[in-house]
């Protein structure tokens, strides 16, 4: 298997650091409002990342992290008038909803920023200790030119870097000793979320956070660290600073990035209007298109986002699912007979097609030409399975397909219909538990609509519905 490394700008063969174990940490979202299609991008790669290497028989310790205490959520919480905490707790929730949407699983843990708080201050006090960073007034600040290694996974030249950085400019930042250093810890400012440290009331900075997560539920060295390819700089560049720093081992050994999402062409922006969320795009189609649409291109690839190429994807997942459907009416009638020589020629075809959806993915999880061989499979099915066939033949070529979606989370089985006078029932049920203050039953029973290809709008009118 081979992996291209942003580290070395080339495809390297995979070697993981223990035998048949892989360790992911992936860089989840900033949770101050609902996931973006953009947010959802690296989520359904390195998710499919993951399924691939467990296909192949590895065991998978899959981190992502929610980082939920930021400028952003800060600000939100301040215009809805209550606390960060119950911001971040929102919207990690409905960022759960949305990544089971898209059939993106659980990691095998999802971390949050603010329980981590104390590992980050370890790691500044033995960075500061190590002659690595420095307290200014209380903020403390990383010494970016000290690290021989600054710049070698962004590939920039530390004399021809300015300062940017992601967080917001705090009191002290006149105190640097050098403009190229980053913030570790930053004093409180009035109103906001903190934490006691050596240095003063206050939060950690972004970068740290990461560094924190990733040593505690991986280890010092980690196989793969994942991103969007916009976080290569300054965010994946100062944590190697810091990690490498504090540990003095190596970060990571392959690092992988996915590339941008494009919306008709143009990049997305909320001032273009051209932005979408995950739940905007529910309303019109069924998530697992939106998985499907994202996976039609080689995740390095920038991917344009447009509603002609998604109405694409969800023709060529109807083939699928109708091609299993097929399957499904023809092994319920098909009898228990042996194999004939034609069903097992056109079952070595179809080992030979697995075998080339395996080279695709082999080749840095090429998704675009796993996606084609799918097709083929669908194809072979097609014109090969009747009503003549085997039950046997019709289970292996079936169990091909299926399993090979799976890999690419894509659900063959279809969603059970909803008659419109139940979807009735239950919109009556959920006004009731609004109405009785019972919002958990209520929320449960939007999700299960929901799960049921059923979105549900409240107007002054009254509750709208309508199949998506």
């Amino acid at each position: 298997m081979k992996i291209y490394n942003t580290l070395t700008r080339k495809k390297e063969e995979f070697v993981p650091i223990q035998e048949g174990k892989v360790s992911i940490y992936v860089c989840g979202p900033t949770v101050y409002n609902y996931i973006h299609i953009g947010n959802a991008r690296p989520m359904i790669v390195f998710d499919t990342v993951r399924r691939y290497f467990e296909y192949k028989g590895y065991e998978v310790n899959y981190v992502s992290n929610f980082t939920d205490v930021d400028d952003k959520i800060i600000k939100e919480a301040n215009e809805e008038g209550c606390s960060a905490k119950e911001i971040a707790d929102r919207y990690i929730a409905e960022c759960k909803k949305d990544m089971e949407g898209l059939n993106v699983r659980p990691a095998t843990k999802h971390p949050q920023a603010t329980n981590e708080i104390q590992g980050m201050i370890d790691m500044i006090s033995n960075l500061i200790d190590k002659g690595y960073a420095y307290n200014s007034n209380g903020t403390v600040y990383y010494k970016t030119r000290k690290f021989v290694g600054y710049g070698k996974l962004s590939k920039k030249n530390i004399d021809d870097l300015e300062a940017g950085h992601r967080e917001i400019k705090v009191d002290g930042e006149n105190d640097k000793a050098d403009p190229l250093d980053f913030v570790l810890w930053k004093p409180k400012k009035e109103g906001e979320p903190y934490w006691e440290s050596p240095w003063s009331q206050g939060r950690p900075g972004w970068h740290i956070e990461c560094s924190v997560m990733a040593k505690r539920y991986l280890g010092e060295t980690i196989d793969i660290h994942a991103g969007g390819e916009d976080l290569i700089f300054p965010h994946h560049e100062n944590e190697i600073a810091q990690s490498e720093a504090a540990n003095g081992a190596d970060f990571a050994h392959y690092w992988m990035h996915n590339g941008f999402l494009n919306i008709d062409n143009k990049k997305m922006s909320k001032s273009l209007g051209n932005f979408f969320t995950v739940r905007d795009i529910s309303e019109k189609f069924d998530l697992q298109v939106l998985r499907f649409f994202m996976l039609s291109a080689q995740y390095r690839s920038p991917i344009n986002f447009s509603a002609e190429l998604m109405q694409a994807a969800k023709n060529g997942l109807e083939r699928i699912l109708t091609a299993v459907d097929n399957l499904k009416d023809l092994s319920d009638k098909a009898r228990d007979k042996e194999l004939s020589q034609e069903e097992k020629d056109n079952l070595v075809v179809a080992k030979q097609f697995q075998d080339k959806y395996d080279a695709a993915m082999d080749d840095d999880f090429n998704t675009a030409d796993a996606e084609a061989v799918i097709f083929e499979l669908v194809k072979l099915a097609n014109t090969t399975a009747n009503v003549d066939s085997s039950k046997k033949y019709i289970s292996e070529i079936k169990g091909i397909i299926q399993k090979l979606s799976d890999v690419l989370g894509i659900i063959t089985e279809r969603k059970e219909e909803i008659l419109d006078e139940d979807i009735e029932n239950l919109i009556n049920e959920r006004q009731k538990a609004r109405k009785n203050k019972d919002f958990s039953r209520a929320d449960e029973i939007r999700d299960e609509l929901l799960a049921k290809g059923i979105m549900l709008k409240d107007t002054r009118e009254g509750v709208k519905w309508q199949r998506i």
